[in-house]
């Protein structure tokens, strides 16, 4: 399959004002479009949002009969730049990006759908796929384009889970049905507002709790510096002035010698600036078990042990397995229509993540050589090349070849040298000297053999029955 050829598209992706799809673009026309596009997009409104706002916005998404979201989705596009929250949700979604996935029918891979797999295309699928698990919901557009596929991801905002429609201004409250358009895949729940209707509290908070821990450190770790003039003397008043202005941004207090300032501190001025920094940790601490389900992955602790960070770990790669199964059933189940309209042959087939076992080089190696120790298990050297990361030989053959004749010259060497031995054992065989006498029961010596290489082999082989087979 050739490699995709630039297409003249919209800046979404989407091919300009093609009939019958859904274009974006602002209220005037994007390049490469001769008209605004079918959903006219509206700047988000960020920072300065609070409490109020949260609230507001959570009862205007749950209204029954006409639902919005145009103020929740306002308000997770402004907590998606808390940079933890951010960077939690991208290590979420990043452990099922990292992870192979493949397309198998009758057990074998089918390259032409693992070719698509492998494009750009997919892996925003998946992040969007998984995108639905924040933000509620996914709704995207497929099309094809020569021999690739792609899409285009409806702005959540257009979108309206519950009716089912797609507004052309955020504000509408109408707009197309959903069945207008084909190949549309829908992922999500229409009542679920996503996890991160649970995380942005935590983050306001946060936001709320560092915005006066730096007020604080702005009055209590900074000096103050206080300019005295004379009460009657104006001139001395404006150089006072003056000097504050051009002595940089410490905080100034200018005033005549019959006023003065006082500032109360806190009795422990470390202790007060303690209780911000656990407010934030706690934040921090609640946002990372909401999305990861647990903290010592993200986080260092004092109480923490590297059992517990084990435990953590663990519960961590489930939440990983749910993610992987979820990307799976969309996957398997909802695209499957989907890839049949775009020409992609899915049927008898299935989407899967490979199980990949990690183990550090040396536990593979300490494997290998128990297996083969104890169960004579031949490996591949393929395999070992690949596992261990080792470039093979150009002469690989030739190198095998000369090691094969060394290890026979050895061999034959160490049977020339046991055949010497016997040899020499048999010129020593005296019969008159046989080996140490030992009494009889009569009190005459009795020969024993001598301890000879011919003889042990002898010994441990047995004698044979004087008389012939037909005699047993």
């Amino acid at each position: 399959m050739s490699r995709r050829k630039n297409k003249k598209t919209g800046s979404t992706g989407n091919i300009a004002n093609a009939p019958g799809m859904i274009t974006v673009s602002g209220n005037v026309p994007r390049p490469g479009q001769t008209a605004p596009g079918v959903v006219i997009l509206t700047q988000p409104k960020r920072f300065g949002l609070d409490i109020s706002n949260y609230i507001t916005a959570i009862r205007t998404a749950e209204n029954v009969d006409t639902p919005n979201r145009t103020r929740l989705y306002d308000l997770y596009a402004d907590i998606m730049t808390d940079a933890h929250l951010s960077c939690v949700i991208d290590k979420r979604i990043n452990a099922v990006l990292c992870s192979d996935i493949e397309f198998r029918r009758d057990g074998k891979p089918d390259e032409a759908v693992n070719e698509q797999i492998r494009s750009p295309w997919f892996s925003r699928l998946v992040r969007d796929i998984l995108g639905a698990r924040f933000w509620g919901f996914t709704l995207c557009e497929f099309w094809q384009v020569d021999d690739w596929i792609d899409y285009l991801l409806v702005p959540r905002k257009h979108a309206c889970p519950v009716r089912r429609i797609i507004k052309r201004n955020q504000g509408d409250s109408d707009g197309l049905s959903w069945e207008s358009y084909d190949n549309l895949l829908y992922v999500g729940d229409a009542e679920d507002l996503g996890l991160l209707a649970k995380a942005a509290p935590w983050v306001i908070y946060k936001r709320n709790a560092t915005g006066d821990w730096s007020q604080f450190s702005e009055v209590f770790g900074m000096p103050i510096q206080e300019y005295v003039y004379d009460s009657d003397d104006d001139d001395s008043r404006q150089r006072a002035i003056e000097d504050a202005r051009n002595t940089g941004s410490l905080a100034v207090f200018v005033h005549g010698k019959d006023s003065s300032l006082n500032l109360i501190e806190s009795g422990n001025k470390t202790g007060s600036a303690d209780v911000y920094e656990r407010l934030i940790e706690r934040c921090n601490s609640e946002i990372s078990k909401l999305i990861l389900g647990n903290t010592l992955t993200t986080e260092a602790s004092d109480t923490g042990t590297q059992a517990l960070g084990t435990v953590h770990k663990k519960v961590e790669d489930k939440v990983e397995q749910a993610d992987r199964l979820y990307v799976l059933d969309v996957l398997n189940y909802d695209m499957t229509d989907i890839f049949a309209g775009l020409g992609i042959n899915t049927a008898g087939g299935e989407f899967y993540f490979p199980e990949r076992k990690d183990l550090d080089p040396t536990s593979k190696v300490n494997i290998l050589v128990q297996l083969n120790q104890a169960f004579g298990l031949p490996v591949d050297d393929d395999y070992l090349y690949e596992a261990f990361g080792i470039t093979k030989p150009v002469n690989y053959n030739q190198i095998k070849a000369e090691a094969a004749k060394e290890a026979e010259a050895a061999r034959a060497a160490r049977m020339l040298g046991i055949a010497a031995q016997i040899q020499a054992g048999d010129d020593d065989d005296d019969p008159d000297d046989g080996g140490d006498d030992e009494p009889h029961d009569d009190g005459a010596p009795k020969k024993q053999p001598k301890k000879t290489l011919k003889n042990a082999l002898r010994s441990f082989f047995g004698l044979a029955p004087d008389a012939g087979a037909d005699d047993w």
